[in-house]
């Protein structure tokens, strides 16, 4: 697992690259000018001229909400993206799940020091893995050591080469089918004595509010986050392939490298991610999400505390329950998360206080990144970074 060139700010790396920081830099507005997001447009456009079909930003701030839809949503016809697409979001999920499971520890209910073995006894068992020894906490802040099954290789041959996603494509995949995935390989290190991403992680979080509240942990997430925030195009689609309208078409070279055929793979059956990536939203919706999120309305203040409680992760990043701590290049600190998934590059970001937030989504995995975007939005200009040897698996990250 080489983390080092995997990373586009606030996206976690899962075994290969996703896509790598290609952006070029841009141009910082002049301050007091009116067009603050003059470099964020610049660096969304510069993503594009990196090989990605488009782009959809939304950023929200003082002075309102700003948009821009670089490139296009369908290669071959010039339509663009909306503002208003909903997309696959990836690991973004991920803050979703750690929020229900800290309103369930909010509620007496759970405790995030309970092992894993008390709410699913017997399934985090082989190789090495003992679900006796694991903690909730460990597998929100992702220092459980458990194997990450989407770096398996029969799991990569199968849903993420050409010739294995489209005999595949529509297959549901049963969580602890997922689980069984891993248990075949050791574990990464014993808990707590390390940091490493593992999508297993979070499948096992869905598993234990499921078993926790009796319902699926869509259904909680629903209840508790997307209906009470009025999130009107966020979604957990379950087995459903394809993604609702407006929306953009999403696509992926489904190989090792950046080079050969474009495929569209936007219709896939999402349970292949279940809660460590399955989720659909768009970018107003995350914003007001991570915006709602960090000013308190969804968790008390407790269990906000504990959800940026953070552990080293990269250099200049900080892994907390499900949230990510990002120190950009200009010395601004913003949290968030990353994810991707088939044809999907999706980042939000958002400053502690929630007054200042950002989210974005490419729909091409295979070239651009979107740290340049992030840091042209709250530094005022792009890194001007660059990357070489991404591959162009789309992996759940």
């Amino acid at each position: 697992m080489d983390v080092r060139t995997t990373r586009t700010a606030l996206v976690a790396a899962t075994a290969v690259a996703l896509s790598a920081a290609l952006v070029a830099p841009a141009v910082a507005a002049p301050a007091g000018t009116g067009h603050e997001h003059a470099a964020t447009r610049a660096a969304a456009e510069a993503v594009v001229e990196a090989g990605v079909p488009g782009v959809t930003v939304t950023a929200r701030d003082g002075r309102g909400t700003w948009s821009a839809t670089p490139g296009v949503g369908r290669i071959g016809t010039g339509k663009p993206r909306s503002a208003d697409d909903r997309y696959r979001v990836g690991s973004i999920t991920k803050t979703f799940v750690a929020t229900v499971l800290l309103q369930l520890e909010a509620e007496g209910r759970l405790s995030l020091d309970d092992r894993v073995e008390k709410w699913l006894p017997g399934l985090v068992r082989g190789n090495g893995h003992d679900g006796r020894r694991i903690t909730l906490r460990q597998l929100l802040n992702h220092t459980s050591g458990v194997h990450d099954y989407t770096t398996d290789d029969g799991f990569v041959r199968d849903h993420f080469m050409k010739d294995g996603f489209f005999a595949h494509r529509y297959d549901t995949k049963k969580p602890r089918d997922l689980v069984a995935v891993a248990m075949r390989h050791e574990p990464e290190f014993a808990p707590g004595a390390g940091w490493s991403y593992s999508n297993t992680n979070y499948v096992l979080a869905g598993l234990v509010i499921e078993k926790v509240t009796g319902h699926p942990y869509g259904t909680e997430v629903e209840r508790r986050i997307i209906r009470p925030l009025r999130l009107t195009a966020t979604s957990v689609p379950g087995t459903r392939v394809t993604v609702p309208r407006p929306s953009s078409r999403a696509y992926g070279k489904l190989a090792e490298t950046a080079t050969g055929p474009t495929y569209d793979v936007t219709e896939l059956n999402p349970s292949i991610a279940y809660a460590a990536g399955e989720m659909i939203s768009d970018s107003k919706d995350l914003d007001r999400f991570y915006t709602a999120l960090l000013r308190g309305r969804l968790l008390p203040r407790e269990q906000l505390n504990e959800m940026t409680t953070t552990v080293p992760a990269f250099a200049n990043i900080r892994y907390g329950l499900g949230l990510m701590r990002v120190e950009l290049s200009c010395g601004v600190t913003v949290w968030g998360h990353g994810g991707g998934i088939h044809g999907s590059v999706s980042d939000v970001a958002v400053t502690r206080d929630g007054r200042h937030a950002v989210a974005l989504n490419l729909n091409g995995d295979w070239a651009g990144g979107t740290e340049g975007v992030v840091e042209a939005e709250f530094c005022g200009e792009a890194t001007g970074a660059t990357a070489t040897g991404a591959t162009a698996i789309g992996r759940l990250h």
